[in-house]
């Protein structure tokens, strides 16, 4: 990588930090491309030269922070934690990040939110699906997940569950919910009969 592409890629980088906390906080609507500009310490022109439209600098700032998103989880998953704990953490993380895209789908105006939502649907496709079967292999393998249960049902059952944090992530409910996580990855594993954990 040049000098150019470097600093580009630097300016890349404050332009996505700064667009995705104000389009996160403030929503699509209330934020203009001068503002995120100012906020990323570059000029307007310099996000229209790179992006074209205040519409696709939004979807490639979201399609980055997805990215970083799935980074952490990749890192939680090839950390040596157990299985365990590997899925509490994942689950707390994911809920925080669904919680938020949750937020902020309303302030997206209709004529975008088809695209975004075909844009989404794409992203699981390549990117989240292979993730979770990486995910299943592993809790098999570690013995946390029975060899013949499929690939599909896992992601119903996590899916489930998931819902159940995002629907209670609320500011008052998170200390709870973290508190109580051990309790939920219980009945994540063993259901409400119970089991022997696998020996590590």
């Amino acid at each position: 990588m040049n000098g150019y592409e470097r600093r580009k890629q630097k300016k890349m980088e404050q332009i996505f930090s700064a667009s995705i906390e104000l389009f996160f906080k403030y929503g699509f609507q209330k934020v203009s491309v001068n503002e995120i500009a100012h906020k990323a310490n570059v000029s307007p022109a310099t996000i229209y030269n790179y992006f074209g439209t205040k519409e696709q600098l939004y979807t490639d700032s979201l399609m980055d922070w997805l990215d970083k998103q799935l980074a952490q989880y990749e890192d939680i998953l090839n950390s040596r934690l157990s299985f365990f704990e590997k899925t509490k953490k994942i689950m707390l993380l994911e809920s925080k990040n669904l919680k938020i895209l949750a937020d902020e789908f309303p302030n997206i105006p209709s004529s975008d939110s088809r695209r975004l939502i075909q844009m989404m649907d794409g992203y699981n496709e390549q990117k989240v699906v292979p993730f979770f079967k990486k995910f299943v292999a592993l809790g098999k393998q570690e013995g946390y997940i029975r060899k013949d249960q499929s690939e599909e049902m896992m992601m119903r059952y996590f899916t489930m569950f998931q819902n159940e944090l995002v629907r209670n992530w609320e500011g008052s409910n998170q200390k709870r919910i973290t508190e109580n996580m051990d309790h939920l990855m219980e009945l994540f594993f063993y259901g409400v009969a119970g089991r022997a954990q696998p020996q590590e």
